[in-house]
């Protein structure tokens, strides 16, 4: 009797790499199946390129199948719909994030706008290009 074992890799999306990093990944299952195969003859070793988005459809690549979007999280779930069901949630986390990382990122602004008036302006805001060309230019 055939046991099965899948060895599952994950990309964000169906074109992910080059020629040299798909035959990395082909040459990584084969020696994984055979490392696998060494301690249990009876093991049906299933190699999967997993995609979070896209679509493929021809899943069936010889030794290995390439699951895309639907196809991949139905695979990884055994749920039809979870690859629409996770995008709220998703949109959610993603807004709490984004606001973070705005709230940061005027932060800097900020920051290097205070930097850059006191190193570059004089005290009526104008920008001394003298100063910023020889900060970048000089050789001392």
């Amino acid at each position: 009797m055939w046991k099965k074992k899948y060895i599952v890799t994950i990309k964000s999306g169906p074109n992910w790499g080059n020629s040299q990093q798909i035959n990395k990944m082909k040459d990584d299952f084969k020696t994984a199946t055979k490392t696998l195969r060494t301690s249990n003859s009876n093991l049906n070793v299933i190699c999967i390129n997993g995609c979070c988005y896209g679509k493929d459809r021809r899943p069936d690549k010889g030794n290995y199948f390439k699951y895309c979007g639907q196809d991949f999280w139905k695979f990884i779930s055994g749920n039809e719909n979870l690859y629409t069901d996770i995008i709220e949630p998703l949109g959610y986390k993603a807004k709490e994030k984004n606001e973070e990382f705005l709230k940061a990122y005027y932060q800097r602004i900020n920051i290097f706008t205070l930097e850059f008036m006191n190193e570059y302006c004089d005290k009526n805001g104008s920008i001394d290009w003298k100063r910023i060309v020889e900060f970048n230019s000089s050789s001392q």
